[in-house]
């Protein structure tokens, strides 16, 4: 059954599990939106509602449906607590922030643990890219918002659990173009089915933008597969192959308020005379088994390898630089989990442990017009990281479970230069930290659960963080933050026709990691103490039938309590940059039986701090989409046309802050009204 064909009888299908099993997801296959949900953000499989933590899950019709599929903020904004910018941007990844976490980067994803299919995205220096991760076949997402050290490692902010689709039991074949504004096509080829004891899904994409700004656009194949064996005993064994190949991302730059003022669309002139972008070419492989032992023991094994080719043009220097990177990372993991009373009272123990290694061959070149001049800088660096974790969740009465847990990460990097002619900036540091968690789940009466936790983090610098001002090398003088949160929270339903969900949090960050730049050139320093106070709430109902509403609100008050940067000036009391203090969502979709549906999407974003000091700020905005289509069913063959309309109001506004930059260019301003539309064809071998 098709995933439009499902839609049309039922508004949302939300119940699902990160674990991929797609006889879970026959069998809820006719849940209402208010039906339980399962996820296993926890590692563990729980209903949504008793996890003791802010976990929100986005589905495979919520991301698909009739969405441009440009970048994951697209339907990851319903999600209270997570704030997205730069989906315009390819050269620079889409910027994600959890709880502040991840605001501060200059490309790619900090602070947040990213995993696709059971293997990490995020690599053992902690960052991600989001560049490969095709959205076209996504099944789900799950987001933890907070620290997740305990459970995930090298991480502040919380983790973004991606799932492709699960295959359904009558294979089929899909076609998906779609054409908009400034360029835009995305072309998409999909099938997958059942066969025996094999299930696959296979998902081919290509994207040519030309971008609304000059020098900003991008072009971007795709392969996202992943095929399942079901194995004697109940054991199964999962493999995924992605393969992403961007030839072409162009980065336009930041612009001051002058520059926006006079024409948003303009690049920055350097950025455009030194043809500033990446290409990127990388491959990842991973292996999942899961097998259950005994009556009360479940067994997970993965291993997975990625390989990934950057060139990187940047505009620093008087010639501008080149970078060639060519990185290997390899990992591996085992996780047991042993369900069993334990004094009477239900119990689950889970143990695991996680080994990555990353090797990174860095050089770096003068640009000489098109071509790579005189080399600056080669090095080699390698980071190696263990995780040790282990948790139980002990029922100390029907209405009253306690979650404890704890996780020992050690990282270890290393440099090597290979260019000595500037002298020897070889070195090694080294960082471990424990990280604890203690939740609390009360259920008073069915419907209603109260929750509260303690938790640590900690987030390391990456490898490119820890370059130091003053060499090649490593900065020795940099350390990881560590974080330390305090939660309640509520969930629960209203009835048959709501569910809600709020926390209150507080946070404790010692050595938070700050960026600055010399010369377009970012660096990192430890501001000394921050705190983070914050209030995050969902809202989801049906007012009337066929029509789902998601309100999310989130309120963040986050600041620097102690911090004099390296230049002497004092920032306490100043209000962390990149995050907004008032963030609202409102999502409505409508489908009716007869093929019509609909989906009406605003975001409201208060004004954004630019810099430290607090003396620059990006204006409040707020923009809305709206999404049309219909489906028809011929047979075996189903069409769904469909069109959109991004910033259907033409609100002029910057699509993402970047945080101190070097003379005063901030701002990236996002596109104006653009329209798109598309077409989903398919044939189901039935």
């Amino acid at each position: 059954m098709s995933i439009v064909r499902q839609t049309l009888a039922l508004p949302l299908t939300i119940t699902t599990s990160l674990l991929f099993n797609p006889a879970m997801a026959e069998e809820t296959a006719g849940s209402t939106p208010l039906d339980d949900i399962s996820v296993t953000a926890t590692r563990v499989e729980k209903t949504l509602e008793t996890v003791p933590a802010a976990v929100g899950i986005v589905q495979q019709e919520e991301v698909q449906f009739a969405e441009p599929q440009l970048g994951l903020d697209e339907s990851l904004s319903k999600v209270p607590g997570i704030f997205m910018q730069n989906r315009y941007n390819f050269a620079q990844d889409l910027r994600v922030s959890i709880r502040g976490f991840g605001a501060r980067s200059a490309f790619g994803i900090r602070g947040i643990k990213v995993i696709v299919d059971g293997i990490p995205e995020t690599l053992p220096d902690g960052q991600a890219n989001v560049d490969s991760i095709d959205i076209g076949s996504i099944g789900n997402m799950q987001v933890i918002r907070g620290p997740v050290s305990a459970l995930y490692g090298n991480a502040s902010g919380g983790a973004l659990l991606i799932e492709s689709e699960a295959p359904p039991e009558t294979p089929f074949i899909s076609l998906r173009p779609t054409f908009g504004e400034d360029g835009f096509q995305k072309h998409q080829l999909k099938f997958g089915g059942k066969a025996e004891r094999l299930d696959y899904l296979v998902n081919l994409s290509n994207l040519t933008y030309d971008g609304y700004r000059e020098h900003s656009g991008t072009e971007l194949s795709a392969l996202n597969s992943k095929f399942g064996f079901d194995l004697d005993g109940g054991a199964r064994f999962s493999t995924v192959l992605n393969y992403t190949d961007s030839p072409k991302a162009d980065d336009p730059g930041g612009l001051t308020e002058a520059l926006v003022d006079e024409d948003p669309t303009q690049a920055w002139s350097r950025n455009l005379s030194l043809d500033s972008g990446e290409k990127l070419e990388q491959t990842r492989l991973g292996f999942v088994y899961d097998r259950p032992l005994g009556e009360s023991g479940e067994l997970r094994l993965r291993n997975y390898y990625v390989s990934r080719d950057l060139a990187n043009r940047l505009p620093i220097g008087a010639t501008g630089h080149g970078i060639l990177l060519d990185r290997f990372a390899v990992g591996g993991g085992a996780q047991y989990t042993h369900t069993a009373p334990l004094s009477g009272h239900a119990n689950r123990l889970t143990l695991g442990v996680d080994l990555d290694r990353q090797d990174d061959e860095r050089k770096r070149f003068l640009l000489a017009g098109e071509e790579l001049g005189s080399k600056i800088q080669d090095q080699d660096e390698q980071v190696e990281s263990i995780g040790l974790y282990i948790q139980n969740e002990y029922s100390i009465s029907e209405r009253l479970e306690l979650t404890l847990g704890g996780r020992y990460d050690r990282l270890e990097f290393d440099v090597e230069d290979n260019f000595l002619s500037n002298g020897d900036d070889s070195g090694d540091v080294s960082f471990s930290k424990f990280s604890p968690t203690l939740g609390l789940r009360f259920t008073p009466r069915p419907g209603l659960n109260l929750y509260a936790n303690i938790s640590r983090s900690f987030e390391s610098p990456t490898a490119v963080e820890l370059r130091d001002p003053d060499g090649a090398g490593f900065n020795q003088e940099l350390d990881p933050q560590v974080a330390t949160n305090y939660e309640i929270g509520i969930k629960g339903r209203l009835g048959s026709k709501a569910r809600y969900d709020l926390a209150l949090f507080t946070m404790d960050v010692k050595d938070e990691l700050v960026p600055f730049e010399i010369d377009d050139i970012e660096f990192y320093e430890n501001a000394g103490e921050s705190r983070r106070n914050g209030l995050e709430a969902q809202l989801v109902f049906e007012p009337v039938q066929h029509l789902i509403a998601t309100l999310a609100y989130t309120y963040s008050d986050f600041e620097f309590d102690e911090f004099i940067d390296d230049n002497g000036n004092d920032f306490s009391g100043k209000t962390i940059p990149g995050v907004p203090e008032n963030l609202l969502s409102a999502d409505f979709t409508y489908t009716h039986p007869n093929g019509v549906y609909g989906q009406f999407t605003a975001l409201h974003v208060d004004e954004i701090y630019a810099n430290n000091a607090n003396t620059v700020t990006n204006d409040a905005y707020t923009v809305a989409d709206l999404r049309l289509g219909y489906t028809e069913f011929l047979g075996p063959w189903e069409l769904s046309p469909f069109i959109g309309v991004n910033n259907m109001f033409d609100k002029e506004y910057n699509g993402n802050v970047r945080i101190n930059a070097f003379g005063g260019r901030y701002f990236e301003p996002a596109p104006d009204r653009d329209v798109y539309a598309g077409l989903t064809l398919r044939y189901d071998f039935e």
